[in-house]
């Protein structure tokens, strides 16, 4: 809650960096419907597979990980588990269910975490509840060497600083404090730096973050995994982390480290979403398929152009194509002559 007391007081300027990071995303989310629209076949195959990905990269993020050659089993399947690190793995994939079913209708709130705690946890005694005992988050090395990391909010003052923390999220957002996506970077610090839970902060903050970032518009985790996008930059994550949490429990911390982070791997989750769409071949038929299901849906007369801005990928060839096989079968009728002719439904469609 320090970063967003931080910006409820206001802020003076944002770094030059994190301004291009919001307008590329700005400009990532508005070509992001296009996609939606131009290749639904193809976002099938990358929503199956970021579902794997989210799971299993942000578990092993944690140092939970599961066999390789069970990983759909575990993911996708029915079958009983072997241990307790699949019950941990497919427990995050029911919360990554949640979330994806309904995240218009569930709110950023205790209620939320608690549950999103409870299901990616599984059945442990604690899943679902906040840490009775204090402890520092500490780093091992190799060589067996520790130090402390952080020192999280005590157990004792876990329950008021997470009112304080999602109480301060609805204001922050009504009052536009900061960019919306400043302040979802900015209530996952915070999280993190409370550490609420005795395990499991990692993946629960990763799923918040997902949930904030659909409320806002930001729907590309649902194509691709963007926690195996941190995971692949865990170092630096872990780094960020750190230098935007010291002096946290003062409020005199530096929080764009981190807020710089989450929002480049963002940016890279776009990145890769656009290049994938170009790489997975649409099955065949489907461009067609996709035609006649908005033919089905016009009730009045329309122009070769109308379909067209309402197909994006789709020819004009193909167009007058499936549209002359249509008028052979009797289901449509042109009105005209020329490039520019209307056409319209019959009856029999």
């Amino acid at each position: 809650m320090m970063t967003l007391r931080q910006y409820a007081k206001g802020i003076e300027s944002i770094p030059a960096s994190t301004s291009w990071y919001l307008a590329d995303l700005g400009e990532a989310r508005g070509k992001q419907e296009l996609f939606k629209n131009q290749a639904p076949q193809k976002l099938k195959v990358l929503r199956e597979h970021a579902l794997i990905e989210s799971t299993l990269s942000s578990n092993r993020i944690e140092g939970v990980e599961v066999d390789v050659k069970r990983a759909g089993t575990v993911v996708f399947g029915k079958k009983l588990l072997t241990d307790r690190n699949e019950e941990e793995v497919r427990g995050y994939r029911k919360a990554l269910d949640l979330i994806h079913s309904r995240s218009a209708s569930l709110a950023i709130s205790e209620e939320t975490i608690l549950q999103l705690h409870r299901l990616s946890r599984g059945e442990v005694w604690d899943a679902g509840k906040y840490k009775d005992k204090d402890g520092d988050i500490i780093e091992k090395y190799p060589d067996g060497r520790e130090r402390v990391r952080f020192h999280p909010v005590s157990s004792a003052q876990t329950p008021e600083a997470m009112r304080e923390l999602v109480g301060l999220w609805p204001d922050a957002m009504k009052e536009r404090w900061v960019h919306p996506l400043i302040l979802a970077a900015g209530f996952n610090l915070d999280f993190l730096c409370v550490h609420p839970f005795r395990d499991g902060n990692g993946r629960v903050s990763r799923l918040l973050l997902l949930l904030e970032l659909y409320h806002l518009g930001f729907e590309v985790g649902r194509y691709i995994g963007i926690e195996r996008v941190i995971e692949e930059n865990k170092e630096r994550y872990y780094e960020t982390l750190e230098e935007s949490s010291k002096s946290w429990h003062e409020g005199k911390h530096n929080p764009w480290p981190y807020t710089n982070f989450i929002l480049s791997m963002l940016k890279v989750a776009y990145k890769e979403f656009e290049e994938q769409l170009s790489r997975v071949a649409e099955p065949r038929g489907a461009k067609t398929q996709r035609l006649l299901s908005v033919l089905a849906n016009l009730d009045k007369p329309f122009r070769v152009v109308d379909l067209q801005k309402k197909v994006p990928g789709v020819g004009v060839d193909m167009i007058r194509r499936v549209l002359k096989d249509l008028r052979s079968q009797g289901k449509v009728k042109c009105l005209g002559k020329g490039k520019y002719a209307q056409w319209e439904r019959a009856k029999r469609f």
